[in-house]
């Protein structure tokens, strides 16, 4: 179960604009010594499960620091990330800094403008960077900028798609990252091999699944949405640029997902962005309420994590383009059908769990797992709930006596 929420700390927003202003002064401290500060960066709602393993382990084994959550605003909605803080044991961030919106470049630039603002008059310890997103990238190379250690939390993760926006992201963060976090062995040794030193690698674990194994039992006790039964529907996901953007791609898939759910029920909470694209595809087939989902597909809102953790865990199959949700499947047995060509997490392929899946085959792997010839998937090393421990001993190793220095260990930074 995870603990309670701490109060939440006073919040220091930026105005969101092209060139964001230097803020004001920070809060002031509670009284006595003030602690150095490990800023954690949430950018997007995937990044909170990931962040909040490693806040719970330095809560549960101090070591002279105060963690500090600074959401960069990519996104700001309850159901996107105001929620989620909740479900996973999270306080209010400390710092918001209120950039969203905008093409990959503005977004970039403007958060980095931000951060940077912000961390010359706040200075932090560490800033550890969660993911591969717009505004990871630009927290990363703000702080490289200002001399300011980075970790980085999912590091080494590849798919060989170098034009994806997310593939370019995590190779730049890995790139200027002092401290690499990977959630797998295979994964620690392709960094040593691309030349990062032994002392900045280090296979934690996937922090996604401390934060699933620490609100699971929470989760099962929920109720099911719409008379839905334990094992008697799938959980849909579409989100990808490649996937929604282009009508024949959406188009594509929703025939494939229709046809799918003639087998098994499907239910999908709509991502914003997918909702927005499945809006003007319907309109631009004279559809005026918007697109009408095929039969056996059950549309919901974007959901909080408790709520969506629910149903994941009780679904018969996961159908995707998320590369958390492969994690996450992989963790609890659940076969994984991803729609993609590729996956930056090919130990979930190992393990047996995921499949990669064209759209037009989508049913017959339905029915695969229906007929029962879905092998049960393989545990993966690591993934059991240490990562934010491992995490908080190698900061401990790359940042000796952090109560009285900001300074990385002499010989860590690559």
């Amino acid at each position: 179960m995870p603990r309670p929420a701490s109060p939440a700390a006073p919040e220091t927003r930026l105005p969101d604009g092209p060139a964001p202003a230097a803020p004001g002064p920070a809060p002031s401290p509670p009284p006595g010594p003030r602690l150095p500060e490990l800023h954690l960066v949430a950018a997007a709602r995937p990044n909170l499960p990931k962040i909040a393993a490693l806040w719970h382990a330095l809560r549960e084994n101090p070591m002279g620091a105060r963690p500090v959550i600074l959401h960069t605003g990519q996104h700001h909605d309850a159901a996107m990330f105001g929620d989620h803080l909740a479900d996973l044991g999270l306080p209010a961030p400390d710092v918001s800094l209120g950039i969203a919106g905008g093409s990959h470049a503005e977004l970039t630039g403007r958060t980095l403008m931000a951060c940077a603002a912000f961390w010359e008059t706040r200075r932090p310890a560490l800033v550890v960077v969660p993911g591969d997103v717009d505004g990871a990238l630009a927290a990363a190379l703000a702080a490289r900028k200002l001399g300011i250690p980075v970790a980085h939390l999912e590091a080494g993760l590849r798919c060989g798609e170098r034009d994806m926006p997310e593939e370019i992201n995590r190779r730049a963060i890995d790139a200027v990252s002092d401290l690499l976090w990977a959630p797998d062995q295979e994964t620690a040794a392709r960094l040593l091999a691309e030349g990062h030193s032994p002392r900045t690698v280090r296979a934690v674990g996937n922090a996604m699944v401390d934060s699933l194994l620490r609100a699971l039992p929470a989760a099962r006790r929920l109720p099911l949405p719409g008379g839905l039964r334990p094992g008697g529907y799938g959980l849909l996901t579409l989100h990808r640029p490649a996937n929604v953007d282009s009508p024949a791609a959406l188009a594509a898939l929703l025939r494939a997902a229709g046809e799918a759910a003639r087998r098994l029920p499907l239910v999908w909470p709509l991502h914003p962005r997918t909702a927005a694209r499945l809006a003007a595809l319907g309109a631009a087939l004279g559809d005026a309420q918007g697109l009408t989902l095929p039969p056996g597909i059950l549309r919901l809102p974007p959901l909080r994590y408790g709520a969506f953790l629910s149903l994941m865990a009780r679904a018969r199959l996961v159908a995707t383009d998320s590369g958390g949700l492969q994690e996450e499947a992989a963790a609890l047995d659940l076969p994984c059908l991803t729609l993609r060509p590729s996956t930056e997490r090919p130990v979930t392929l190992l393990s047996g769990a995921n499949r990669l899946v064209r759209p037009e085959d989508l049913p017959g792997a339905v029915e695969e797992v229906l007929q029962g010839r879905w092998p049960a998937a393989r545990p993966i090393p690591l993934w059991d709930g240490q990562a934010g421990a491992r995490m908080v001993a190698h900061l401990r190793e790359a940042l000796p006596g952090l109560g009285a220095s900001l300074g990385m260990a002499p010989g860590v930074a690559a």
